[in-house]
């Protein structure tokens, strides 16, 4: 299992950014996959995950409305449409995947990571 993170940049408050997490060594089909986050001395936020054959979705409640997740399953790779960026965003952004057993999220304790990608948003 191989998960590459991209997109990731400074941009000013008020813009948007598109993340991709490119997957080799398995399919979106058959695992559970999302969006975290970690900014600096705060905990790992869990964001967003999607479930490719149902198109279920989750969003946290600071990223709902604003942050949109999808798939690409020819390119097996997932996306992160960040909108309306504000200085809280501000974090290394991962993507995670794991087995889908009974959660359509993944789970951090088992969890395969990216490596991160930096999000800086400016005031």
């Amino acid at each position: 299992v191989q998960l590459v993170e991209s997109g990731g940049n400074l941009v000013q408050a008020g813009g948007s950014l598109r993340l991709s997490c490119a997957a080799s060594g398995f399919t979106l089909d058959d695992y559970a996959i999302g969006w975290f986050r970690q900014a600096p001395g705060k905990e790992r936020e869990g964001l967003s995950c999607i479930n490719v054959n149902d198109g279920y979705t989750y969003y946290s409640d600071s990223v709902k409305g604003r942050f949109i997740i999808s798939s690409d399953t020819s390119k097996n790779t997932m996306y992160l449409q960040m909108n309306n960026l504000n200085v809280e965003d501000t974090a290394v952004y991962y993507c995670a995947a794991n087995v889908r057993d009974d959660a359509d999220c993944p789970d951090p304790d088992i969890a395969s990571w990216g490596q991160g990608t930096q999000v800086t948003v400016s005031s």
